[in-house]
C-alpha cells in the first residue's frame, strides 16, 4: 500500500506539471495545440441554462411572447439577446424584452416567418407552455450608451430590444421612438406604446425624410433589412441590430487548409467554408448558418478573413472565423481542423 508521503508526492508533482503545461501553452501559440485553455471551434460561447417555457402569449398576429422561467439567471440589460436552442437542435436569437432587474425570468417574442429556415415555425408550432428549453447567454450587442438625446426607429419585431431601453431611459432625458409595421394588428406591444407622447406609429412605409434628429442624438434601428438599409443610408452613425446577415456579395473561390486533418479544400465563390468542410468533415458542428450563434467558430492559423459574422469581438477576430458565413480575403486559409 503506498505511503502517505509519496501519494503527497506524487500529487504535488502533478499539480506542479499541470500548472507548467498551462503556461507553457499560453505562452506558444503553436505547441502542441492551440493556445487556449478550452477549444472555442464548436463549442458554445456561453454557460447554457435549462428554463421552463412559464407562458406562451401571442401579442400580435403572427407573434408569440414565450416568458422562460429560472432562478438566479444571470443579469442582463437593455440590447441584449439570448440564443434559443430549439427541440429540432436549431439555435435561433431573439432579443430580451422584459425587465432586467427580473432574475427569475426571460421574457422573448418571435415573429412567425412562413418562408424562413425553420425556427420561427418551429416556435409557433411545438414550443408550449411546461416543456423546458435550452438558453444560452445573455449576450449584448446592441448597448445603450449614454447621449444628450434619442431617437429609435423600429419595424415590427424589430421593437423588442428596442422596448427595454425605452424603459430604462433617465428621467427627463429627451427622446422619441418611430414604430412602424404592416398594419396595427401585426405590431407587439403598439398599445402600451401609443399611450406615450413620445412615440409615432405608422403602420405601412415611414416617411424617414421627416425624421427630426438633434444633433449629437443616439440613434439606434432595429427592423426588416429594407428598413435599416434606409435608415444607415440616412443617419451613417446609427446603431443597428440585425439577426440576418448582412446582404454582401459571394465572392471568389479560395483554397482552405485543414491543418490537423492533412487536407486542402477548394471553397467555390457560391459556396461557404462551412459547407466545403462538412464534405470533408461531417462530424463539424454548426447550427445557425447565419453567424450568429458561434457554434461554428474555428481557429485560423494563416490567413486573411473576410469577417461577415455579427457575433465576434475584434479580438476575437484576429485568429478566429465564424465558417458558416466569413470567407477569406486571401487566396488561403489555414484552418486548426
Amino acid at each position: 500500500m503506498p505511503k502517505p508521503l509519496t501519494l503527497a508526492l506524487v500529487a504535488g508533482a502533478a499539480l506542479l506539471t499541470r500548472r507548467a503545461m498551462r503556461r507553457r501553452i499560453r505562452a506558444s501559440p503553436l505547441w502542441p495545440m492551440p493556445a487556449l485553455e478550452e477549444p472555442t471551434s464548436g463549442r458554445p460561447r456561453s454557460r447554457a441554462l435549462r428554463l421552463l417555457v412559464a407562458s406562451r402569449e401571442e401579442v400580435a398576429d403572427g407573434v408569440v411572447q414565450l416568458r422562460l422561467e429560472g432562478r438566479d439567471l444571470p443579469r442582463w440589460e437593455p440590447g441584449a439577446h439570448l440564443d434559443l436552442v430549439l427541440p429540432s437542435g436549431l439555435v435561433r436569437q431573439y432579443s430580451l424584452c422584459g425587465d432586467p432587474a427580473d432574475t427569475s425570468s426571460y421574457t422573448v417574442a418571435t415573429r412567425l416567418v412562413t418562408d424562413g429556415r425553420g425556427g420561427s415555425r418551429e416556435v409557433h408550432e411545438q414550443v408550449a407552455e411546461g416543456m423546458e428549453l435550452e438558453v444560452r447567454g445573455p449576450r449584448n450587442r446592441f448597448p445603450l450608451v449614454e447621449a444628450p438625446s434619442y431617437v429609435f426607429v423600429a419595424g415590427g419585431i424589430g421593437i423588442t430590444p428596442i422596448l427595454p431601453m425605452l424603459r430604462a431611459l433617465p428621467d427627463g432625458v429627451e427622446w422619441r421612438l418611430l414604430y412602424c409595421g404592416r398594419s396595427r394588428e401585426s405590431m407587439p406591444f403598439v398599445d402600451e406604446l401609443e399611450r406615450l407622447d413620445r412615440v409615432t406609429v405608422v403602420a405601412g412605409t415611414p416617411e424617414l425624410d421627416a425624421l427630426d434628429v438633434p444633433e449629437g442624438a443616439a440613434v439606434y434601428c432595429c427592423g426588416p433589412e429594407g428598413l435599416m438599409a434606409a435608415v444607415e443610408e440616412r443617419f451613417p452613425r446609427v446603431r443597428l441590430e440585425r439577426f440576418t446577415p448582412r446582404a454582401t456579395a459571394p465572392g471568389a473561390a479560395f483554397e482552405v487548409e485543414l491543418r490537423r486533418s492533412g487536407r486542402t479544400l477548394t471553397v467555390p465563390a457560391d459556396s461557404s467554408v462551412l459547407a466545403a468542410v462538412r464534405r470533408e468533415l461531417p462530424n463539424t458542428l454548426y447550427s445557425c448558418e447565419q453567424g450568429f450563434c458561434g457554434t461554428c467558430q474555428q481557429r485560423v492559423l494563416e490567413g486573411e478573413v473576410d469577417h461577415r459574422d455579427e457575433l465576434l469581438t475584434d479580438a476575437e477576430r484576429g485568429d478566429s472565423m465564424l465558417i458558416c458565413v466569413s470567407r477569406a480575403r486571401s487566396e488561403r486559409l489555414v484552418l486548426d481542423l
